[in-house]
């Protein structure tokens, strides 16, 4: 999949703090949630808790759309259509999850929390993998 993601994305996927997570609630509703996520080349990783909303809608309808916000104007449009899997925090590398904790670490000290903290506040990971793009 990487190879048909246009440069533009791929440089949004790396650098962006927040990507937009819509999953389908019980009733079909779709609900848009803004999220920290790490992109390590192939999939999306998010972090949650086990009962969060967005868990709950995966586990009962994996398939999800991510996007990025637009320029003031509304362009650099980036949307993604990806099917995802929830997974315990044990199913992803140490390595993976340092990379996540890296680039939150600010994040982290702005909500008073420290890494131990997060790991034991969201400890059910989300992974996304992309099916198509628009951007």
């Amino acid at each position: 999949m990487a190879k048909e993601i246009p440069q533009l994305l791929l440089d949004r996927l790396q650098n962006e703090q927040i990507i937009w997570l819509t999953t389908l609630r019980e009733d079909g509703m779709p609900l848009p949630t803004p999220v920290w996520f790490h992109w390590d080349g192939e999939t999306v990783l998010i972090s949650t808790q086990h009962q969060a909303l967005k868990s709950r809608n995966i586990r009962r309808h994996p398939k999800v759309a991510l996007n990025f916000n637009t320029d003031a104007g509304g362009g650099s449009v980036a949307v993604i259509q990806g099917e995802a899997v929830v997974v315990d925090q044990a199913e992803v590398s140490e390595a993976r999850l340092a990379a996540y904790l890296d680039k939150y670490r600010e994040g982290m000290k702005y909500m008073n929390m420290t890494e131990d903290g997060f790991k034991q506040f969201s400890t059910v990971k989300v992974i996304v993998t992309l099916m198509k793009t628009r951007a």
